[in-house]
């Protein structure tokens, strides 16, 4: 696993694709957050509160994972690749987690520079300091769920097709319809069960700064599944 994940981190940085991710998802936050004007912009809300940051995350993320997730096993069966790295002396789940922590890093390692805006709002408070930390550091706690639940949906996607567009408009639709299609969905039904099954409830439950065991749960099991389904596709 080791092997494939170092080979994953080597080929995101060994090309522009490692600086565009980090570099994009930068610049679209940071713009909103500070430069453009609306709901998103935090010198407009007037209070020292990062919630906008984490409002507007899971939506540019949505469309960045896939990005990154949709060449994982898609370019291996395109190249005809795939069939060399499985009769390698690897266990297949070996081969899926190495592709999976790989991305995985990735996208932490954009979020990581965000730690900043924490600092910038920080200072901004009145008095400096006024902030609520316990809901920051859940928020953030939550968006590394999400995060792996985002990644496991684009690793099972790139398995299904050796086309990465395909791929990529795949993950897209799964992460948004598993967002926040169920609690469309709930509110068409008024069904609290229905809401449940959307990762949304879950991630604004961990941005209270409250850490429930069944959110962790949640999470822990969709990304679970969709590896698993993923290790299944490529056996």
């Amino acid at each position: 696993m080791i092997a494939i994940l170092k080979k994953e981190i080597n080929t995101f940085f060994s090309s522009p694709i490692g600086y565009l991710v980090i570099g994009f998802f930068l610049i679209l936050t940071g713009l909103f957050l500070w430069f453009f004007k609306g709901d998103f912009n935090i010198l407009d809300y007037g209070f020292a509160d990062l919630s906008a940051f984490f409002l507007l995350a899971p939506w540019v993320l949505i469309f960045l994972i896939p990005a990154v997730t949709m060449r994982s096993f898609s370019d291996e069966k395109k190249q005809g690749t795939l069939e060399l790295l499985l009769t390698k002396p690897l266990a297949t789940s070996s081969i899926v987690l190495g592709k999976y922590w790989g991305a995985f890093i990735l996208i932490v390692m954009a979020l990581l520079p965000t730690l900043l805006y924490v600092y910038t709002i920080y200072q901004l408070g009145n008095p400096v300091g006024n902030l609520d930390m316990g809901s920051i550091w859940g928020s953030y706690f939550g968006l590394l769920f999400l995060v792996a639940s985002y990644v496991a949906i684009g690793i099972f996607t790139s398995t299904v097709t050796n086309s990465q567009i395909v791929a990529f408009i795949l993950a897209v639709f799964l992460c948004f319809f598993f967002y926040i299609g169920f609690e469309g969905i709930a509110d068409f039904t008024s069904s609290n069960f229905i809401e449940q099954l959307g990762i949304s409830a879950h991630y604004k439950s961990m941005s209270r700064g409250v850490i429930d065991t069944r959110d962790i749960i949640y999470f822990l099991s969709i990304t679970s599944v969709f590896l698993i389904l993923t290790k299944c596709n490529i056996n």
